[in-house]
């Protein structure tokens, strides 16, 4: 539903921060140590991720974010005075940060998640301007939107922020500890974990900064588990080393990563410091086991037909028993490490929404390579050889066998994860 005002310029005047959030100023030059800390900040944000194009120049823009309304292309942040950043000044950044407006005032497109870097500091922002103002500038104009109309209006995306944007400066939590603070401030602000980690709305808006409830991520098709909830994200029951061990290699003795999040720790997590990791490593699993967890109970075993068992044991046994093992127990390395994942009680299989299990299959899953982990094992894509109702009795099968009880796939719900990826 659009809502209708009476004067277009009261809703895309700006109201929404605080004087005392705009009123730091950063006249004098930063240090080379701070400018080397808006280099970390950058990486933390994971920013060169959308900032740059497939093989192109890196932070030079013109990436395409699809989503459900269009294609959403990045902005050059070299310090070209004509299509990147060189005629900004460290206000301009912030206001872009703080507020989601342009140099000239224009609201941005909230493929941006301004709601997150609205958490992020005056002396961070301003470090992190300096920084890129230290790259190399590049030449290179961002393209036109293709929005469908009017979701790419001024006026449009100015309702859509009255609905679902406020600045969220960071307050710490006097209750906590400064570890526990610093790790919340990552997770809000520059991880920006709820831009995948919370269910969106039909208007395309996530929840608050702190929502961490998992959702279905639009039209990349990957499920983001509910982090407050141990049977999807095991936060809660996992030592707090395995969890830093994840943040940091792409893997654990419990986990692996694979997709968005796979991305995430390769361009990332990985290149962050150990006490950052220990510090979001704390935060998140606080917030797992401080939710009510549901209490366990015993799932009566799926009814599944003659025919889709016997399909499914037929496909196991052809594609995947050489590597996960006749009893879905995974392989390890000599070394203790993980190389193929155990199926029976893995928390990927059992999950409610499947369409994560039904990515890996199609489309292969690979681990991250990671300085801690730089030769990860992976599996081939199946997408040309099994059919989709091959798919979906062989997931049925992982998803009711060893223990596990979880309901089945169909090769509808397989059919539409393929056909959404296009040709």
């Amino acid at each position: 539903m659009w809502v209708v005002a009476d004067n277009w310029g009261d809703l895309l005047r700006d109201r929404s921060a605080p004087a005392a959030n705009t009123a730091h100023s950063s006249s004098a030059p930063l240090t080379p140590e701070q400018i080397e800390q808006g280099r970390y900040l950058a990486l933390a944000g994971n920013c060169m991720a959308c900032h740059t194009t497939r093989g192109g120049t890196p932070w030079a823009g013109g990436r395409r974010t699809d989503t459900p309304f269009g294609g959403v292309y990045s902005s050059n942040l070299t310090p070209d005075p004509d299509t990147g950043l060189g005629r900004w000044t460290a206000q301009d950044f912030w206001k872009a940060l703080h507020r989601g407006r342009s140099k000239d005032g224009r609201l941005l497109a909230p493929a941006f998640p301004y709601n997150h870097t609205s958490v992020i500091t005056r002396p961070d922002s301003d470090a992190i301007f300096a920084w890129l103002n230290t790259l190399p500038p590049v030449v290179q104009a961002q393209p036109a939107h293709t929005l469908v109309w009017p979701v790419g209006t001024q006026p449009a995306l100015a309702v859509w922020r009255s609905l679902f944007f406020e600045p969220s400066p960071f307050q710490a939590d006097k209750s906590q500890t400064a570890e526990w603070n610093r790790g919340a401030y990552l997770v809000q602000g520059l991880g920006h974990c709820a831009a995948c980690h919370s269910p969106r709305n039909a208007l395309g808006a996530s929840g608050p900064v702190r929502d961490l409830s998992g959702g279905l991520m639009p039209v990349v098709n990957w499920y983001a588990p509910d982090l407050t909830h141990d049977a999807e994200s095991g936060l809660a029951s996992t030592p707090l080393p395995e969890i830093v061990r994840l943040l940091r290699t792409g893997g654990s003795t419990t986990a692996q990563t694979s997709g968005p999040m796979g991305e995430v720790v390769q361009h990332s997590l990985q290149h962050l410091k150990e006490p950052d990791l220990q510090a979001m490593a704390i935060y998140l699993q606080s917030r797992a086991q401080s939710t009510p967890q549901p209490a366990p109970g015993k799932a009566p075993p799926p009814r599944i037909s003659l025919q889709v068992a016997t399909l499914g044991r037929k496909v196991y046994e052809n594609q995947c028993l050489q590597c996960h093992g006749e009893q879905g127990e995974g392989v390890k390395t000599a070394s203790g490490e993980v190389a193929y994942p155990a199926l029976a009680g893995n928390r990927a299989v059992l999950l409610s929404d499947p369409t994560n299990l039904v990515q890996l299959v199609l489309y292969g899953g690979y681990g991250p390579a990671t300085q801690g982990h730089p030769r990860p094992f992976g599996m081939p894509p199946a997408v040309l050889e099994l059919q989709d109702r091959d798919i979906a009795a062989v997931l049925t099968h992982l998803r009711s066998h060893w223990g596990n009880r979880a309901g089945e796939v169909t090769p509808l719900q397989v059919n539409r994860i393929r056909a959404a990826q296009g040709p």
